[in-house]
């Protein structure tokens, strides 16, 4: 079912697809924290190619491969490759597909993922592609809800934020609304979902520019970034930095069981105060980005 597929978008997979990457995700957690040892990926190695900047996505891969026994490879500064001599994203992918079992790949424009898979005969797993996808984090994000609610049908979660750049919420969009979810997007109106985003879904959401309006309501507040560095005008940026904070007087109002959740990095979107209350999640769902990164490196590779 998934020995040498691509995991290139959250819409590859079915629901059926998850739960069988959660149910060995809850198998990699005593792994994950190393309270186990193990060898499943001995003698296997990992391209890790990441043309833009991350902290959790490449580490996690990496802690994941090297927690199963197996080596990663590749690199994080674009600029020390060949790349900088004008070799083609086809030819790099090329290249390290021959010296590896399976590629993680992260890039700034969409449909970088895609492409890749086109050139190599191993795995690859897109780790961001620009504004597009990033369907290990919606994995993550989802495995994150799953663990405390036990399922996603009939959950009321607020994605906050920066709703128009975000692949983190573009990918998870799709996927909660197919899981049942009832959605409710906060934004500004510049960073709006995009309409067409909004085509795929079912019509089970609501769009509001106050989180003041949706507090008492909600089960999950996931709250994203604005993100500067995909923002082609600078000025547009300022007009909206800023514009949340989840503060400890806002979850007041909150349901008691309802959680925090957050991709990171955050700037000033969740308070400081938020990481002793009981609505925390984020560093727990940061996390749970090992156990589901080793649980889909074994599933790819065929060893589960």
């Amino acid at each position: 079912m998934f020995k040498g597929r691509d995991i290139v978008s959250i819409k590859e997979l079915s629901k059926s697809d998850m739960e069988r990457i959660f149910e060995v995700a809850r198998e990699m957690i005593p792994v994950a924290r190393g309270e186990q040892k193990s060898e499943l990926l001995r003698g296997y190695i990992l391209a890790n190619l990441f043309f833009e900047p991350s902290t959790r996505t490449r580490m996690s891969f990496e802690a994941a491969m090297l927690r199963l026994g197996g080596s990663v490879l590749g690199f994080s500064n674009p600029s020390s490759t060949s790349l900088s001599k004008g070799e083609t994203l086809a030819d790099t992918i090329r290249m390290f597909d021959s010296y590896s079992d399976v590629i993680v790949i992260r890039h700034p424009y969409e449909g970088s993922a895609r492409l890749a898979a086109e050139f190599a005969e191993h795995p690859v797993i897109n780790a961001g592609d620009g504004a597009g996808q990033h369907p290990t984090q919606t994995l993550l994000d989802i495995f994150t809800i799953v663990q405390e609610f036990g399922d996603v049908q009939g959950l009321k979660i607020a994605l906050i934020g920066d709703l128009k750049y975000g692949r983190t919420v573009h990918s998870l969009a799709y996927a909660l609304s197919k899981l049942g979810a009832e959605l409710y997007f906060v934004s500004p109106p510049l960073l709006k979902m995009p309409l067409h985003i909004l085509r795929e879904l079912k019509g089970n959401y609501t769009e509001t520019e106050k989180i003041e309006d949706i507090v008492s309501e909600v089960d999950v507040f996931y709250v994203t970034r604005i993100q500067k560095e995909r923002f082609p005008d600078p000025t547009e940026y300022r007009k909206v930095a800023g514009t949340y904070a989840i503060d400890a007087r806002l979850l007041q109002a909150a349901k008691k069981n309802a959680i925090v959740m957050h991709p990171l990095p955050r700037v000033n979107e969740i308070k400081v105060e938020v990481d002793k209350l009981p609505q925390a999640r984020y560093f727990k769902q940061a996390f749970y980005g090992v156990p589901v990164r080793m649980a889909l490196l074994s599933l790819v590779l065929g060893v589960v």
